[in-house]
């Protein structure tokens, strides 16, 4: 009785401000001088490392084709910005403009802050779950965000395969993740153990639902 009085208040309990994975079906964004950008597959397995959106900063790595590899952030957000240990981009969780800046081994410093300067001024935002506006690189030029085709779009939590819908098919994907040991299935403390606490906290952001 105690053990299931415990399950029911944790899954009860408000959702924790977790990551927003990059929907596979949208995961691209376009550079004019660089080509495609991939927000999504990084990592092994694939997307263990892509970006990660949170309230308040962004994590992970985009790989361009031309270009390797962008750091966006080590997830220790929000981040400072004020030397070359502490860079990323941060979201601001009232308006969800972007800025900071991420790091690119073979092309230098990209500031999400930039599109706020561009004629007419379109800053970086993520809104209603997909990113818009613009990024700028002093040595790549402008990344746009804000293409009605080509575009990154993020998943609720809770909608594991990211088809729009909360059903069983996501509570049997994240057990399967889970069972794997995968980090994507890791959301409550302690970190780097796969428990009761991260079955429940992902049952949190389900009965919460999506926006």
């Amino acid at each position: 009785m105690k053990t299931t009085a415990l399950l029911g208040a944790l899954a009860l309990t408000a959702a924790p401000a977790l990551a927003q994975q990059v929907d596979p079906n949208h995961k691209f964004a376009w550079g004019e001088n660089i080509g495609f950008l991939n927000f999504a597959d990084a990592g092994n397995p694939p997307g263990a490392q892509g970006v990660f959106a949170y309230p308040t900063h962004l994590e992970g790595f985009v790989w361009g084709e031309n270009i390797g590899w962008i750091n966006l952030g080590d997830g220790d957000g929000p981040y400072a910005n004020t030397t070359g240990l502490n860079f990323g981009v941060n979201r601001d969780p009232d308006n969800g403009h972007l800025s900071g800046f991420a790091w690119a081994e073979n092309v230098g410093w990209i500031n999400f802050s930039g599109g706020a300067l561009a004629s007419p001024a379109n800053p970086a935002r993520i809104e209603n779950n997909r990113f818009r506006g613009f990024a700028w690189g002093e040595n790549i030029g402008w990344i746009n965000l804000d293409d009605p085709n080509v575009f990154v779009r993020l998943v609720c939590p809770a909608d594991i395969n990211g088809d729009g819908l909360l059903n069983f098919f996501d509570v049997a994907d994240f057990i399967a993740l889970y069972n794997n040991q995968d980090p994507r299935a890791d959301l409550a403390p302690p970190f780097g153990v796969w428990n009761f606490f991260d079955i429940a906290a992902y049952m949190a952001l389900y009965n919460e639902g999506c926006p």
